[in-house]
């Protein structure tokens, strides 16, 4: 049974069980229309050559004026503008019996604080402080670091241009491992994989059966 998770397998289960088993069970591919996203992947693309250093002139060229407008926002966005300490990177970590992992956009620092970054160029999850994706980073930067002054998840919103701050102790840290460990056995121990209600957008609407 599977033992290793990502935030979007946690949420995927949570929205719909039965998606999940079409999706990660199955191994089920949908195609899914990529225009929408299509902002967010350039503005991200931008943001980690930017921070290792890569002459972006000519990407930045051929950004329209919305891009140009998000990526100036995010370039003067005050914890952008941190020491990089790295970006685009993977990382994985235990959690009771469990692994998670996850794809920082990137993790900056000043003075031993350490800051996860993560841009939105929609909107922010409602619950961030207790979303999957700020629970697992957190958790997986917690272990990887051998010591730090502080720690924080900052979702930086770019399309109202204002920053999110989650700062990281331990009591966050207890309540954490308490849930993704819930949310993973539930997965582990479930044998039916019930539909959600609401399956109007789902892409496997049409071959799954309530």
């Amino acid at each position: 049974m599977q033992n290793n998770f990502s935030p979007n397998m946690l949420k995927t289960y949570q929205t719909c069980p039965r998606k999940f088993y079409f999706q990660y069970i199955e191994g089920l591919n949908v195609p899914k229309a990529t225009t929408p996203f299509e902002k967010g992947k350039k503005i991200h693309a931008l943001a980690n050559y930017y921070l290792q250093g890569v002459n972006i002139d000519k990407l930045e060229q051929n950004l329209n004026s919305d891009e140009i407008k998000t990526w100036q926002r995010l370039k003067q966005n005050e914890y952008y503008l941190k020491d990089c300490y790295k970006s685009e990177f993977s990382l994985t970590c235990r959690v009771g019996n469990y692994w998670v992992n996850g794809r920082l956009d990137a993790v900056v620092y000043e003075n031993n604080n350490y800051y996860i970054l993560d841009y939105k160029t929609g909107s922010i999850p409602q619950n961030p402080e207790f979303d999957f994706q700020t629970m697992i980073y957190l958790l997986c930067l917690d272990q990887y670091l051998e010591n730090y002054n502080s720690l924080s998840f900052v979702y930086i919103n770019l399309k109202e241009n204002k920053n999110f701050v989650i700062k990281f102790n331990s009591d966050l840290r207890a309540e954490y491992v308490q849930k993704i460990i819930s949310a993973c056995e539930k997965i582990e121990n479930d044998k039916i994989y019930p539909t959600s209600s609401d399956c109007k957008y789902c892409e496997f609407k049409k071959i799954c059966v309530h």
